[in-house]
């Protein structure tokens, strides 16, 4: 599975790279020779799409690292912390798209009309960036990296920038030359947003969210269907990039054996991990049947 992962992973990135690559060096060009300034601000966009893909793979690939003696519970954070980098290099591509193109609209003077073939890219960039947007958040969905989707997310908010260049091109020719730099703020307000969702995606993780509804009835609905045990119960999950760590309480007959319960809370556990991929380490404290219990702590494990 590690190996897969890792495999899907080179790919995503290898194919991210070269993709903006291309976008890039077409997207400068054109927009130079056109006049445009918001193709321009766009070749700004797909140059830090390089830059986030590789910093998504290396927190990728650092996360893939096994446990060791200082980090038990493995390294897998390092995706999240790889999608906060992200975040960062986001808000700085924004804020100097914005500013370039606020700049222009102070100063009219400045703004040109793009010709047809700032839209030729434009078109070119929509069929490109829907393409790979939507290969690599397939791969990292299949692999449960929050990385690589970050990065396809990224990547998705291009198309909605090569649209907007698309439609400002066209108006500008119709006698609104003015248009351009307002499609410029456009696309840096939109490069803002996503920033503002993986972050908040990314922090959710490291600060160990409760996830979702489902998951959980999943852990219970396996726990519960070991025989003996019943009534699962405080059920908690920590994210770690791509996999989890969970707790979890059961409950058992009071008269069985420390032995038969050692068994027993063993088999969930194995279970667990049998039963749900993401999930690495488990670890199942036993219960009474029918003995009330105060779980209540400062810190809730």
């Amino acid at each position: 599975m590690d190996e897969f992962r890792s495999k899907a992973g080179k790919k995503a990135a290898t194919v991210a790279i070269l993709a903006n690559s291309f976008l890039t060096v077409f997207n400068l060009i054109v927009g130079l020779m056109s006049g445009s300034y918001a193709l321009i601000s766009e070749g700004a966009h797909t140059l830090s799409d390089i830059v986030t893909t590789i910093v998504a793979y290396a927190g990728f690939k650092i996360g893939q690292k096994p446990a060791d003696e200082e980090h038990p519970i493995g390294h897998g954070r390092a995706e999240a912390i790889g999608g906060l980098i992200i975040v960062l290099f986001l808000t700085i591509v924004a804020w100097e798209i914005m500013g370039g193109a606020i700049e222009k609209l102070i100063n009219p003077s400045l703004i040109t009309t793009p010709d047809v073939f700032a839209a030729i890219m434009a078109i070119i960039g929509i069929f490109v960036n829907y393409s790979i947007s939507q290969y690599i958040i397939g791969i990292g969905k299949s692999i449960n990296s929050p990385a690589i989707v970050a990065d396809g997310k990224h990547q998705k908010t291009d198309i909605f920038s090569s649209i907007a260049v698309l439609v400002g091109v066209a108006v500008s020719n119709m006698g609104y030359p003015i248009l351009d730099p307002i499609i410029g703020l456009f696309i840096g307000f939109l490069i803002l947003k996503t920033a503002y969702e993986i972050g908040k995606e990314n922090i959710d993780d490291i600060m160990g969210k409760v996830p979702s509804k489902e998951f959980i009835k999943k852990i219970k609905d396996v726990a519960n269907n070991t025989p003996p045990a019943k009534n699962a119960h405080n059920i908690k999950v920590d994210y770690f990039g791509s996999y989890a760590a969970v707790s979890l309480h059961i409950q058992l007959d009071g008269n069985i054996t420390l032995d038969e319960t050692h068994k027993i809370v063993h088999d969930v556990e194995n279970n667990i991990i049998k039963e749900i991929p993401e999930v690495k380490s488990v670890m199942v404290h036993a219960c009474p049947l029918g003995l009330e219990y105060n779980h209540d702590q400062e810190i809730d494990l």
